[in-house]
């Protein structure tokens, strides 16, 4: 096979080892070979470093292995072309399993390019990242703890979030707060209800009544003591977003440095073109991102954390959709169709846009609520809002890519799109009803 990398090198990363196969050529052409391993430790990551540099390597591989591979790359990065790849994408032989094996497969592998890399967004956004990241798992210990304290009330018999959508607004921190102080007495409690909740004292009272014992107010207290901290580390955080994206420099990602694909059929959409004009900051990305059905200010950071400003390093997006996996699965032999399911991807960038997509689908005489409705009846809501997804990652796609904001197609698109079919379909229908009619087109009004 032809070698496109002549100096490389395949690293096997673990927590605390790096096992380093370096392949060069030799005096009479031949291909050396060697192995070293290194501690993961700063100091020891930089004699590697200076080590491969020392052996005239240029390209380097390693398996995307948990967290384990981020020190690496922030150390190497800027001195070699680097690819992160998929573990699943280089399986080795059962049998011949070691850390040295590994890492000569890799650099093997790495040599005659059959390894694709990927995406890592450059160090401004993967910082980012790391904040709106860490905010959704502060976002998951609250749902936690609110969660604990439902399970709390439920052992004192206080039916309390039967009535409340929600325990932790202002009627239920206040009732919450009535019974931390020893007040039992369920009229009391029910009269501390505020808004539209004054309305519903009779089921308040009967939710209240119940058997609070000493431990129970306890873990009520401890679990009220969490949320608050959760709440104000939620502040901090946004606060520090905030500032990031106003002060920290622009997200602009080159292409990533891959092997070239194989022929394949020309896509069904060619690749557009990239802007002309400067690339957006990221005040001008988020008020675009802003205009979508569904996304505010802050599912908006996180699209920005997740995918960038420059759509330079997805060809189209198909390929956005694909690496998000929002896009069906190709799963076909012999003829037969199987499961089309859409594996596991970028979950951050998923889970946001799915619950973007429930908030958009409630706008009515919307594109987002028409696609829902019309592939919700035959394929099922699930499904169906994975087709939304889908719809809001792709807009994102072409707005940052052609700096335009977002253009609601209305619900009555894919009627209006297929006008003459729909006629037909509606007539065959009232005919089989026993009814006859006649379509006539309305005059345009001026």
């Amino acid at each position: 096979m032809e070698v496109l990398h002549s100096h490389c090198a395949g690293l096997d990363v673990h927590k605390k080892t790096v096992v380093v196969c370096c392949l060069t050529p030799g005096a009479q052409g031949q291909r050396q070979r060697e192995v070293r391993t290194f501690s993961t430790v700063t100091g020891e990551l930089l004699q590697l470093l200076d080590w491969l540099l020392a052996q005239g390597v240029t390209h380097v591989a390693m398996e995307s292995t948990g967290e384990y591979w981020k020190p690496i790359y922030n150390l190497l990065e800027g001195h070699l072309e680097l690819l992160v790849v998929n573990a699943q994408h280089m399986k080795q032989v059962p049998g011949r399993k070691t850390d040295v094996k590994d890492a000569e497969w890799i650099a093997d592998l790495l040599q005659h390019g059959l390894l694709r890399g990927s995406f890592i967004p450059p160090l401004p956004q993967r910082d980012l990242r790391d904040l709106t990241r860490q905010r959704a798992n502060l976002m998951q210990d609250r749902t936690t703890v609110v969660n604990r304290l439902h399970k709390t009330l439920e052992w004192a018999n206080i039916k309390l979030t039967s009535v409340l959508s929600d325990v932790t607004g202002a009627s239920g921190r206040a009732i919450l707060g009535a019974l931390l102080t020893g007040q039992t007495d369920p009229t009391v409690l029910a009269s501390l209800a505020r808004g539209r909740l004054r309305s519903k004292q009779t089921e308040l009272v009967a939710a209240l009544t119940g058997v609070m014992r000493p431990h129970h107010s306890f873990l009520l207290a401890q679990a009220l003591i969490q949320l608050d901290f959760l709440d104000e580390q939620l502040e901090v955080f946004d606060t520090m977003i905030a500032q990031y994206l106003a002060e920290a420099p622009p997200i602009h990602a080159s292409p990533p440095d891959l092997p070239p694909d194989p022929p394949a059929d020309p896509p069904a959409d060619p690749p557009a073109d990239p802007p002309a004009d400067p690339p957006l900051t990221r005040e001008e990305a988020l008020v675009l991102l802003d205009t979508i059905p569904g996304v505010g200010p802050r599912v908006a950071a996180i699209l920005l954390a997740e995918i960038g400003t420059n759509m330079a390093q997805f060809p189209t997006a198909r390929h956005l959709a694909g690496w998000a996996r929002l896009a069906p699965g190709n799963n076909e032999s012999a003829g037969k169709r199987r499961s089309g399911a859409t594996g596991r991807g970028n979950r951050w960038l998923k889970s946001t846009l799915v619950q973007s997509a429930w908030a958009a689908i409630k706008i009515k005489d919307s594109y987002a609520a028409g696609l829902f409705q019309r592939l919700c009846a035959r394929r099922g809501a699930k499904r169906a809002i994975i087709a939304v997804a889908h719809h809001l990652l792709t807009a994102a796609y072409y707005m940052l890519l052609r700096h335009q904001p977002y253009h609601d197609l209305g619900a009555n698109h894919f009627d209006q799109l297929h006008a003459q079919h729909t006629v037909n379909r509606l007539t065959h229908r009232i005919r089989q009803l026993g009814f006859e009619v006649a379509v006539t087109p309305m005059p345009e009004t001026a």
